[in-house]
């Protein structure tokens, strides 16, 4: 039974982050303070081998991955994409507002953002919300999005073993949804900063989670790291 390590970071920040526009298939390049962030990271896991290199297959993940490829002396080690952790994908809402758009999806809780929503109803249900408000109904439900979710973890688990550490650049939700559903205990209101390191440990059928959104300081002095 397969057992290893996947550390999770979220991308640097993209100018959809700074303009509050939803981000999920849709993409924007980095800002100079995201490819910064990106480099810190490089440099503060500089001191851990990682086995393999992952990101989703958008673009802002592909570039924060090369960019702390890079910061770590790493850049000869093949990236390889894997669009199942890819953002969720909102559909007629990608590049909108992001407070509008949420405004819409909670307005039965008079909520302007996802975070104040995720007081109201659990991650999962904010996806068949979307989907069911979306006048193309073209937005992931919650069955579409874990179902690619999981075959992303069968791939890992099919590729890696041995107590290996692999690395894996994705997105901020995509990190929420995986933590509420392996640790519920987990408060998730707060979401990833850009750069910040998730940590799960994978063994057979378990996944566990050892960190939730470790931003910089705790990357450079966290043990578990």
């Amino acid at each position: 039974m397969a057992q290893f390590s996947i550390y999770f970071v979220r991308h640097g920040q993209t100018f959809f982050n700074l303009y509050n526009r939803m981000q999920g298939w849709s993409d924007s390049p980095l800002t100079d303070y995201g490819q910064s962030t990106a480099t810190k990271v490089g440099q503060a896991l500089a001191d851990t081998h990682f086995d393999a290199f992952y990101s989703s297959d958008s673009k802002r993940a592909i570039d924060t991955a090369h960019l702390i490829q890079r910061a770590m002396g790493t850049e000869a080690q093949s990236l390889k994409t894997l669009m199942n952790f890819r953002e969720v994908f909102y559909g007629y809402y990608e590049g909108d507002d992001s407070s509008r758009t949420w405004s819409l999806i909670g307005h039965q809780f008079g909520v302007t953002s996802m975070h104040e929503l995720l007081a109201h109803v659990h991650i999962d249900q904010t996806r068949d919300l979307m989907r069911e408000l979306d006048p193309w109904h073209e937005a992931e439900d919650n069955a579409m999005y874990w179902e690619r979710i999981n075959q992303g973890f069968d791939y890992l688990k099919a590729h890696h073993d041995h107590h290996e550490k692999v690395l894996v650049v994705t997105h901020g939700t995509t990190i929420r949804s995986m933590v509420a559903r392996f640790a519920p205990e987990i408060d998730i209101t707060q979401g990833p900063k850009n750069g910040s390191v998730t940590r799960i440990d994978v063994d057979g059928d378990q996944i566990k989670v050892v960190d939730y959104a470790q931003d910089l300081a705790d990357v450079k002095v966290n043990q578990h790291l």
